[in-house]
């Protein structure tokens, strides 16, 4: 498949306005659903927009490259776009995108349509293409760029790396990895800008690309030997055990294609570091230079995205367990049920693993493997229970429960790499032992000692204070706590701020049990009304939304009577002015309505589901306060989007 195949000459767009990206891409997805391209825009202009938080695809000069993966493409596709005024892309060099080229990828598809995809990277660095495309302004002449490009490239010709290998030994060379989190775009456009800066400056190069189609031009020890030093730009895992002992250079894949001139100068320079493997690490995430804050968000991030799965499958078996009575789990009531035992057990497992799952993979994030078990040891010491350990005389098994999780998370990267330190004399010949044995031996005895003697106690005094701090609540307090919680919600509808009022109801509902938590309860209820009152403002208003929106602002009826508050991302991000503000205050009123009505939920997710089955205390009152939720959201939503069109005229 080649690149003029890919591009869909006859979707250009020329005269391209957008206020920023998002708009840019919610305009350029309304397009493919108008041009029946694909018959509903939401699943991938999610993707796309997922793929602008792990880094900007405006990879600078003028240029973006939006890129993601969606079930509704049969195939790969190119959509490019030419804007005049540009738009603010928060592009590596500031500029905005005058040439946005969005590619469209099938989620389950082939991938021998990303080398062509790469072609594409290498294309736009070329001056000629890039300086022919400045002044085209016709489809045409578009076509006529990139079937010239195409045709230069298909001459025969030695590959770069061949060259380099066989030419003058006394000419300067130098290796480079590049990666970037999806692997399509930026991966290629680095390793482009990294030969062209090579060749300027007179030396061999060999560039290793780590993208979506698996490793490509894989670096040889005599690659690695022969070089003055490495470049590693990457923005993920790559293997970087092999360059123990050589000049390494570690940074980010942005600073490879903005930057590659500086990069190979350092290494010239002879200031990049000797890299010394420490025997478990075999990959480098590419995160120097983020600022402290940044990197204990992203642990933080991981351990939490990976207990949410254990968190929502134990809550809504639990919740299935009361369908046949609150109690009908227990052998001993009246209403016992075996199937409600067979169900309560299951989920009770699947949340008991919510902390180890927690404190273990942030211990992953920042110390590998050896941080993920005695991470895990820390997790299940923060609730003894689940080994049914009873407290001795001299020992005390207090549960810390999520705090204590947290702390252990953190407490297992910090020993991981304390040990590396402390075991850094050991001969190299014995590397292989300290992952496998030195470290979760010691490391899990460490946490063990920590988390029973120091760390247990304080943090579950905290937590203890923190229950009662929220249970002693009344009136207008709680008032006040239930609209804080549920506003938070649709804040950013899956983001920091909405997972910081889900994993607070989430830890609360963990130490109430059965008696359930009240806030819990006010941010599901938070979490229903964005999609709810999406939903419903697209059924009274047939023309607020555009027609591309309207079919999938229906479906949000499903996702907001399920809890899943991200389907009203895309609408939100269409116009965040005029849409957040009422879903802010609609959900805070629904979050202070639960509290005044005493409402409590038993399961952490479920949404209407955990209403039906009897999880949430008081339903009757707790739809009550969903439905003015969702109808104060849609009427706000109304009249605010109307007001910001009767501006524009």
């Amino acid at each position: 498949m080649t690149l003029t195949e890919l591009i869909r000459f006859d979707l250009i767009q020329f005269g391209f306005k957008a206020t920023d990206k998002k708009d840019a891409l919610n305009k350029l997805t309304d397009m493919l659903v108008e041009k029946k391209v694909i018959t509903t825009k939401d699943e991938f202009l999610n993707a796309l927009l997922e793929r602008e938080k792990l880094s900007t695809t405006g990879v600078g000069d003028g240029i973006a490259i939006p890129h993601a993966k969606a079930s509704c493409f049969d195939k790969a596709m190119i959509i490019y776009a030419k804007s005049d005024d540009g738009v603010e892309w928060e592009s590596f060099d500031s500029q905005p995108a005058k040439h946005i080229f969005m590619i469209c990828a099938p989620a389950n598809g082939a991938d021998e349509h990303l080398k062509a995809l790469s072609t594409l990277s290498t294309a736009l660095m070329n001056p000629d293409v890039k300086g022919r495309l400045d002044k085209a302004t016709t489809k045409e002449e578009v076509q006529s760029i990139f079937e010239d490009f195409v045709k230069s490239t298909e001459e025969p010709k030695k590959e770069p790396e061949e060259e380099s290998i066989k030419s003058d030994e006394k000419r300067k060379y130098i290796v480079a990895v590049t990666a970037c989190p999806t692997g399509i775009a930026h991966t290629f456009m680095a390793a482009e800008k990294i030969k062209e800066a090579a060749k300027e400056m007179g030396l061999d190069v060999k560039v290793e690309t780590n993208g979506q189609i698996g490793v490509e031009n894989k670096l040889t020890k005599e690659d690695i030997d022969r070089a003055e030093g490495i470049i590693v730009a990457a923005d993920k895992k790559v293997e970087i055990a092999r360059f123990d002992g050589h000049p390494t250079l570690f940074t980010k894949v942005a600073d490879g294609i903005n930057k590659p001139k500086e990069l190979i100068q350092t290494i010239l320079d002879g200031k990049a570091s000797i890299y010394h493997h420490k025997g478990d690490e075999g990959s480098s995430e590419g995160d120097d230079g983020e600022s402290v804050g940044r990197k204990i968000y992203k642990y933080l991030m991981d351990g939490v995205s990976n207990m949410l799965p254990f968190v929502v499958a134990g809550g809504i078996l639990i919740a299935l367990s009361f369908f046949w009575g609150i109690n009908a789990f227990n052998p001993e009531d009246p209403s016992y049920n075996k199937f409600a035992e067979l169900l309560f057990v299951l989920g009770k497992l699947s949340f008991s693993m919510m902390l180890p799952i927690l404190a273990g993979f942030i211990g992953r994030s920042i110390a590998d493997r050896p941080g993920f078990i005695v991470g895990m040891v820390g997790g299940i010491l923060a609730d003894p229970g689940i080994l049914g350990l009873k407290s001795e005389a001299w020992l005390s098994y207090t549960p810390s429960g999520f705090l204590g999780a947290l702390v252990a998370g953190f407490l297992a990267g910090g020993i991981i790499i304390v040990l590396r330190y402390a075991f850094s004399w050991i001969p190299r010949s014995m590397d292989g032992i300290k992952p496998i044995f030195l470290f979760p031996v010691l490391g899990s005895f460490i946490m063990g000692v920590l988390m029973l003697f120091v760390v247990n106690a304080p943090m579950a005094f905290i937590m203890t204070a923190f229950k009662n701090f929220i249970e002693s609540m009344s009136g207008g307090e709680k008032v006040v706590l239930g609209f804080i919680v549920g506003s938070m919600m649709a804040i950013d509808m899956g983001g920091p701020i909405n997972k910081a009022a889900y994993v607070t109801g989430t830890a609360l509902v963990t130490t109430a049990g059965t008696a359930g938590s009240d806030v819990m309860a006010a941010v599901m209820v938070g979490g229903m009304v964005p999609p709810l009152a999406i939903a419903l403002s697209a059924t009274i208003s047939k023309k607020l939304w555009s027609q591309a929106q309207r079919g999938s602002a229906l479906v949000n009826y499903v996702m907001g009577f399920s809890f899943i508050t991200e389907g009203a991302i895309p609408f939100a991000a269409s116009n965040p002015l005029r849409v957040i503000p009422p879903l802010f205050v609609s959900s805070g009123v629904a979050g202070a309505l639960s509290m005044v009505f005493d409402c409590k939920s038993k399961a952490p997710h479920g949404g209407m589901f955990a209403v039906l089955v009897g999880a949430v205390s008081n339903p009757i009152m707790y739809i009550i306060a969903l439905i003015v939720g969702t109808v104060m959201g849609a009427l706000l939503l109304i009249v605010s989007l109307n007001l910001g069109k009767k501006k524009e005229n």
